[in-house]
């Protein structure tokens, strides 16, 4: 109990270490923010679609505007740890690096939760498309919770190279594929109403996705970081 104690401890300071880090600078929610909206905003205007062909576009529009911004959250995240040498720091730490790297992944995925909270809204009144709705809710938290899981891990990855940048989404999207066509299958199922049958498919492969890379986190994280 009190290992597990500590461990909750470690990643909510890790967590907390990150939010205030963000609230004086400000600099990641900004950057995932402007291109959120800045995507959003040309899709609108640049797609002079009917309303019911925007309703058909719109799992796929989310789901690629919260994955680029988040591929700017991740980069930005790893490489501000690595600039100011906090990592180093963290790693020095007589702690479980598998709570490291947890620590990572709820503060990136609460940034990309938090940049959906904030374009769910605007979407929903610049397209006019009702996105109230606890099923799409719940598959986003699915979708970008092993998003962080893949995305932190490799990050970790590639911050050690020069080519940073470059690397992350190279290494990120072809692992990420199956993630996406699920939370894409799945969230439009959920705005188009289908039935439940249709839609568990594509939950399930969620959930197994979450699982696996949750478990493959545990495992390689101290081996990547250690590189």
């Amino acid at each position: 109990m009190k290992k597990v104690h500590g461990f909750v401890r470690v990643v909510g300071a890790i967590v907390w270490k990150d939010l205030a880090a963000e609230l004086r600078s400000r600099e990641l929610i900004s950057a995932m923010l402007v291109f959120a909206l800045l995507v959003i905003l040309i899709f609108n205007f640049a797609l002079d679609l009917s309303s019911q062909t925007r309703a058909g576009l719109t799992s796929g529009v989310l789901w690629v505007t919260l994955i680029f911004a988040g591929t700017i959250g991740l980069n930005r995240s790893m490489a501000v740890e690595k600039d100011r040498g906090c990592l180093d720091g963290l790693l020095l730490a007589p702690v479980d690096r598998t709570a490291i790297y947890f620590g990572k992944v709820t503060g990136n995925w609460f940034f990309m939760l938090l940049v959906a909270a904030i374009i769910l809204p605007l979407y929903s009144v610049l397209y006019t498309v009702n996105l109230w709705m606890p099923g799409l809710f719940f598959s986003i938290v699915l979708g970008t919770a092993g998003y962080s899981m893949v995305g932190t891990l490799l990050a970790a990855m590639a911050v050690q190279t020069r080519t940073r940048d470059i690397l992350l989404p190279i290494l990120l999207f072809p692992v990420i594929f199956p993630l996406l066509l699920a939370a894409v299958k799945a969230s439009s199922g959920y705005l188009q109403a289908l039935p439940w049958v249709d839609i568990q498919p594509w939950v399930t492969l969620l959930v197994v996705y979450d699982l696996i890379f949750t478990a493959v986190g545990i495992l390689v994280f101290d081996s990547v970081v250690e590189e």
